[in-house]
Formats: C-alpha cells, sequence, structure tokens
C-alpha cells in the first residue's frame, strides 16, 4: 500500500472514530429524573392556566371547600379527633401487638381467635395499607386463614377514631351498622376463606410462638384507664337531640359535669398508675374548673385548656407518659393533613349538606341515590378500588349524602372502602396469591352490597 493511500485513509478514519464517540457519550439528559418533576409543573401550570376564576360554580365550590373545613375545625377538632388521638396513642404504648397477635395463630381456640380479631381494629388503629405488614406477618407465622383474614379485615374497619366520627357527623344509625357490620364482616368472610381453602390450613400447624409480652401494669388497670378516657370522649362530643325532652336530653344537659368528672378520675388515674405528680394534676385541674366558670357558655375554652395541661403533664413527666405523648403526635402529624384535605377536596367537589361543589348532586344521585343493587354495587365496587386514608372517608361521604347519595350505598361504600384498595390488593395478592385475593376481593364486594341494600331499606 502506497503512502498517498494511506494519508488519504488516515483523516477518514479519524472523522469516522470522532462519530463513533460522538454516538457512544453519554447524553447529560435523565428523562428518568426529569420526566416526573416536569409532568408535575406542566399538570399544575395546566391547571392555572385554565382556572374557571369567576365561574359561578367554581366559585360556589371554592366557598363551600372552606366553608366545610372550618365547621370541622370548629365542630370535630377539640372535642372529637383531638381526644381520639390520645386514645389511639394510649393504646399504641400500653398495649403491646404481641399480646393481640398470639391470640391469632392456630393453635388458639377458634372462639377466642376470632373474636380477638375481629375487635383488634378497635385496638390498632390502621389503615388499609398500615395493616398489610402485620397481616403478612402473622401470616407467615403460621396464624390460620380465617383469623388472619379477619384481622385483615377488622384492623383498617374498626377503630375507635373511625367508628366515633361516622356516629357524630354522619349520624348515629350509620355509626352502629359500621361497628356492627365491620365485625360480623370480619368473623362471617374470615370463616368462608377457612372453608374455602382449608385442604391448604395443614400449613397453620407450624405457627411460631409469640414471646410472652412484657407489661407495666395488670390488665384490669388498663381496662379502667381507656375506658374512662372513652367516656370524656362520649360524654363531651354528646349531640343535642332533636327533642327538648327525654332521656338523650337530659344526658345532653349535664354533658360538661360529666365530662369533668371523668378528667377527675383520668387525673387521679395518672397520679397512681402512671406517676404524674398530684400538683401538675391539681394546677391543671384548677386551671380548667377557672375558665369554665369565667367563660361557662364557652365550654371549648375550658376543654382546650384541659388537652394543654394533659399534654404538659404527660410530657415533662419521664418515662412511659412520653412513649403515650409521641405516639399520639404520630397519629396526628399523620392523619390530620390528610383529613383536612379530604375535607377540602370533599367540600370542593360535593360541598356542604344542602349545597352544590362542583359535581352536580344530580350526578351523584343517578349513580348511587336511592337502594337499588346497583347503586350499592357501585358503591361497593368504588369504595373497594379507592384509597382512603384513615378518617378521610367520612368527610367524603357527608359530601355524597348531602349530594344524594342513599344511606345503603353510603354503608356499603363504609364496609368496603376502608378495608380495601388497590395497593392494598397488590400486596395481599403477594402474600397469599391470586385465588386468596380475589375470593377476599369478592366477599367484600358481595357482603357490603347485600348490607347496603339491607340498612337502606329500614333508613
Amino acid at each position: 500500500m502506497g503512502n498517498a493511500t494511506i494519508a488519504k485513509k488516515i483523516p477518514a478514519a479519524v472523522k469516522e472514530s470522532e462519530e463513533i464517540e460522538k454516538e457512544v457519550e453519554p447524553s447529560l439528559i435523565d428523562w428518568k429524573i426529569i420526566w416526573k418533576p416536569l409532568s408535575i409543573i406542566v399538570g399544575v401550570f395546566i391547571v392555572f392556566f385554565w382556572l374557571p376564576v369567576g365561574n359561578s360554580r367554581f366559585n360556589g365550590a371554592i366557598i363551600e371547600s372552606l366553608a366545610l373545613a372550618k365547621w370541622y375545625a370548629q365542630e370535630h377538632v377539640i372535642l372529637c379527633l383531638v381526644p381520639a388521638f390520645f386514645i389511639a396513642g394510649a393504646i399504641a404504648s400500653f398495649v403491646s401487638q404481641a399480646a393481640v397477635m398470639k391470640y391469632l395463630g392456630a393453635g388458639a381456640k377458634k372462639v377466642l381467635a376470632y373474636g380477638v380479631a375481629s375487635v383488634s381494629g378497635s385496638i390498632l388503629a390502621v389503615c388499609s395499607c398500615t395493616v398489610l405488614p402485620l397481616f403478612a406477618g402473622i401470616w407467615k407465622r403460621g396464624a390460620g386463614l380465617g383469623p388472619a383474614i379477619a384481622f385483615l379485615y377488622s384492623g383498617p374497619a374498626i377503630n375507635i377514631l373511625a367508628i366515633v366520627l361516622t356516629a357524630r357527623i354522619l349520624g348515629l344509625p350509620i355509626g352502629i351498622a359500621r361497628a356492627v357490620g365491620a365485625i360480623i364482616f370480619s368473623v362471617v368472610i374470615g370463616l368462608i376463606m377457612h372453608f374455602l381453602f382449608r385442604k391448604e390450613e395443614a400449613k397453620a400447624q407450624a405457627a411460631l410462638h409469640m414471646p410472652e409480652p412484657e407489661v407495666e401494669r395488670p390488665l384490669w388497670q388498663n381496662v379502667i384507664y381507656f375506658a374512662t378516657m372513652v367516656l370524656i370522649l362520649i360524654s363531651a362530643t354528646w349531640g343535642k337531640p332533636g327533642e327538648p325532652t327525654g332521656l338523650w336530653h337530659a344526658i345532653y344537659s349535664i354533658k360538661w359535669m360529666m365530662t369533668g368528672f371523668f378528667a377527675v378520675i383520668l387525673g387521679v388515674l395518672l397520679v397512681i398508675w402512671f406517676k404524674v405528680k398530684a400538683y401538675k394534676v391539681g394546677l391543671a385541674g384548677t386551671s380548667v374548673l377557672v375558665l369554665a366558670l369565667l367563660f361557662p357558655h364557652e365550654p371549648l375554652v375550658a376543654f382546650s385548656a384541659g388537652i394543654i395541661g394533659l399534654v404538659w403533664m404527660i410530657t415533662t413527666t419521664r418515662g412511659e407518659t412520653e412513649n403515650w405523648f409521641l405516639s399520639s403526635w404520630d397519629f396526628t402529624k399523620q392523619i390530620m393533613p390528610l383529613l383536612f384535605a379530604g375535607v377540602l377536596v370533599a367540600g370542593l367537589l360535593l360541598g356542604r349538606p344542602g349545597s352544590e361543589g362542583l359535581i352536580s348532586s344530580k350526578w351523584v344521585s343517578s349513580l348511587v341515590g336511592g337502594n337499588s343493587l346497583w347503586a350499592n354495587l357501585f358503591a361497593s365496587v368504588s369504595g373497594a378500588f379507592m384509597y382512603f386514608a384513615t378518617l378521610t372517608e367520612v368527610p367524603i361521604l357527608q359530601g355524597l349524602l348531602g349530594s344524594g347519595m342513599g344511606q345503603g350505598p353510603a354503608l356499603a361504600l363504609l364496609l368496603a372502602g376502608p378495608a380495601l384498595s388497590l395497593p392494598n390488593m397488590l400486596v395481599i395478592r403477594s402474600v397469599m396469591g391470586t385465588k386468596k385475593t380475589v375470593a377476599y376481593i369478592t366477599l367484600v364486594v358481595i357482603m357490603a352490597t347485600i348490607s347496603g341494600m339491607i340498612f337502606g331499606h329500614f333508613f
């Protein structure tokens, strides 16, 4: 090969090498990282660009959203939610999960196992996703399928926060129906699942035994302690009855005396069982009493002072009371933002009862109005696939009821929604397989639909 030929090929080779180098050079733009925030920015821009400010329906929906949030803050946060958060925090601190789980094993008596599982939601205040690791744990440790399913359903379906708020806001009948229905559901669905897959129950014989939990005090003391706080919550949130006479009105007339009485009992328990200094209880109690006398027609002032006093007492006492506060705070910071977000969205879309949001009440009533099979089934299926953070189903249901939703479909959604969600279904399938998951979801939807139709017939 001649020198001339080589000279001609060298520039060509260099050029080709540069092109190859350009092709393999990595891009500085990583779309995997960029597309998510970019999509959010573009989405927010489009929303604000086309925001129908000035439209009467949109302006009215904004006002309804803020009005509903204001009503919640005034009527339910101090008297209802804050005491419930303290109760939930106390349960999380003073009731060992191991003590609950050991009664769900395959070696436990059936009546005891299903009984514990069906009411566990009142002990574990969790949502449909929070309950999943607990369910997976007891399932893999050898718990029977029936009790495990009963626990899986009842965990998010029955907890004191949701039941109290449901009865307080949506009415006592639907609150009671939700509590009773959820307990019955958990047992019946658990038994049916056990029957359907009884041949696979042999694996439960390999159950591992949980260690005996260490407790600070006897069970009877915890029962009295929890009962006192629940009675404070019930008496403080006792609603004014429609009739000016009768037993319910008589109880309403002395509700704050009852609340004060139970608060005194709680103060005594804090001193003798929780090592809170007596002078702290005395100072807090005196402050509450003075404010109650100064503002007799503003009971929220004294009640708020009582809450502040309780926080001061348990945070300045070393030991388990500090854990109580931290657990209560965990529930508060987890739930309150979601709850108010749910309230704002419910008000924006559906308005307050008797008012209109963005969604017309005619659209709602056409889908879930009345008490037909379709309305109840639609409510059950929709609730099963939606994700409800703890308590957010209540303001959403309130808006739907105000927009024409029937009582039966409302109960159907309450019984199917909090216990199921799309993320919940995916995790359950990974734990116990497709067949069991499909059977469980189908049972929940069918029973919720039937229960809604029965409840709607009477209410």
